[in-house]
């Protein structure tokens, strides 16, 4: 792992022509699973009370986030139509984040589907749901390993030519993914599960930052024993007068300027908190503790 800076910027960039606050807001969220850890959600129906949900949205953007992600598979295209709701016709500066690729059978599974088809039908209902003619930041939610990659990474393309959508994203891939699908069309964004506990994709990062690729790491606040008030992340926490989430998500600031952070909380006063490890300086010595939390985290012991 090569951690690039010591002091964070606070914005990045993503595809060479959008600029965004480096923490974003991830809406899964905001589904029929209040309580219930993030990694366990089902974010099957919309939310209930919804007018807590646009309050929560409209909040994040008034706070100055700028990126807000969603997708079709979220509450089956509830929570597309819930940040229309909430932020539509959204302001300068907000870029809209969605993901098509994925299908719920049920509440329980999550199925990728990559036929060419049915990711062009897909990204015709998020433009309708999300009241635009072109999507900022169109990501695919996973591979399907049925299907040609080339043929899922044109579908996007041939959307990207038709004006439909601004720039392509991928999420929970590799390296030689990525390398693949870089030959096909331009890639603005990886959107991987990655924090000081998870952090199976260093090559990803250090990838996507050496090619000017925006990484958006989601669950980037490890949950459990990082978490505590005891933790070791804590005791450095304390030491720059933070909170363990943001000393968390502060690491992964200083970890690369290419890495925006998309927490999602149904508590304004947790998004506030979020945002204010924009402002945590970490010294040297102080990520050198963190990521060696981090590998020991990794290792298991």
């Amino acid at each position: 792992m090569t951690t690039t800076q010591t002091t964070n910027s606070r914005n990045t960039g993503v595809g060479g022509d959008l600029t965004v606050s480096r923490i974003g807001y991830g809406t899964m969220r905001l589904s029929d699973t209040p309580g219930i850890p993030p990694t366990e959600a089902i974010v099957w129906q919309p939310p209930t009370p919804r007018a807590d949900a646009i309050t929560m949205l409209r909040h994040a953007v008034e706070r100055g986030v700028q990126l807000i992600d969603t997708a079709d598979a979220y509450a089956l295209g509830g929570s597309e139509e819930l940040v229309a709701e909430a932020l539509h016709p959204y302001r300068d500066g907000v870029v809209i984040a969605t993901k098509i690729g994925m299908t719920r059978p049920s509440p329980a599974e999550w199925v990728p589907v990559g036929h060419p088809a049915y990711l062009r039908q897909q990204a015709e209902l998020s433009l309708r749901r999300l009241k635009v003619e072109r999507i900022d930041l169109m990501q695919l939610h996973r591979i399907d390993s049925e299907v040609p990659l080339a043929d899922q990474i044109g579908a996007l393309r041939q959307l990207q030519q038709e004006g439909k959508v601004r720039h392509i994203g991928l999420s929970e891939v590799t390296v030689d993914q990525l390398r693949e699908a870089l030959r096909i069309a331009p890639i603005a964004s990886v959107q991987n599960w990655y924090n000081l506990a998870h952090r199976e994709h260093e090559a990803v990062v250090d990838f996507t930052a050496e090619h000017g690729i925006a990484f958006l790491p989601f669950f980037p606040i490890a949950i459990g024993s990082h978490a505590t008030n005891d933790s070791p992340v804590a005791k450095i926490a304390s030491e720059v007068g933070a909170t363990p989430a943001q000393t968390a998500l502060a690491w992964l600031l200083h970890r690369s300027p290419n890495i925006a952070p998309i927490p999602g909380t149904t508590s304004p006063t947790h998004l506030d908190e979020n945002l204010g490890a924009l402002d945590i300086a970490l010294t040297g010595e102080q990520i050198a503790r963190l990521d060696a939390i981090a590998e020991q985290a990794e290792s298991g012991t």
